[in-house]
């Protein structure tokens, strides 16, 4: 397929870093965070918007943990390593 990497954010500073873009369909959102915190509420707002399937919130410090977030719907929190090591 045909894939594009872009940033997401509007005029009321609403913001998620990635948005992952498949076929000129958003696939996948990704927000990174250092630590453990609560999902950003742009996160289901940009989500909602535009339709994509998939929403994360990494964490950068977070252990790995045995979690397949591409089965939920919903914006799941993961540990950075945990979603790259289900891109190989």
């Amino acid at each position: 397929g045909s894939f594009a990497l872009h940033y997401l954010r509007d005029k009321d500073q609403r913001e998620v870093d990635f948005a992952v873009i498949r076929d000129g369909k958003p696939c996948m959102l990704v927000e990174v965070k250092k630590g453990d915190e609560p999902v950003a509420p742009a996160l289901p707002y940009f989500q909602r918007a535009t339709g994509a399937p998939h929403a994360f919130q990494i964490s950068t410090d977070a252990p790995y943990r045995d979690l397949d977030g591409f089965h939920e719907r919903a914006p799941v929190k993961l540990p950075a390593v945990t979603l790259l090591s289900q891109f190989l």
